[in-house]
């Protein structure tokens, strides 16, 4: 007979961080590391995983605040403009099957 058992869970837990949050807890980090602590001691103060304090270093690093806003503003307003030329690609194929006749 076969028994099938639960995954054991991981021992930490999965939190959403917002950006923000994110680059204030790499600032943290940072000022612990500059008073002598290491990085493993400092990102349990911060209740992360290395792994995870590396990939956010990673990602946003070198990032302000006023840089992070940024970011969000443009990749925004990309994906707005993305959509507009989808639709406008569409309505000039559509105009080009009408012109042709196959409509």
């Amino acid at each position: 007979m076969l028994v099938l058992r639960p995954k054991p869970r991981s021992t930490m837990k999965k939190k959403d961080h917002t950006p923000e949050q994110i680059i204030t807890k790499l600032r943290k980090v940072e000022a612990l590391t500059a008073q002598g602590q290491t990085v493993a001691e400092a990102v349990k103060h911060i209740d992360v995983s290395e792994q995870t304090y590396y990939r956010w270093k990673r990602q946003y690093g070198g990032m302000r605040r006023d840089q992070l806003k940024r970011l969000k503003e443009l990749e925004k307003q990309n994906a707005r403009l993305k959509k507009l030329v989808a639709e406008l690609s569409l309505d000039k194929d559509i105009l080009q099957e009408a012109l042709q006749g196959k409509y």
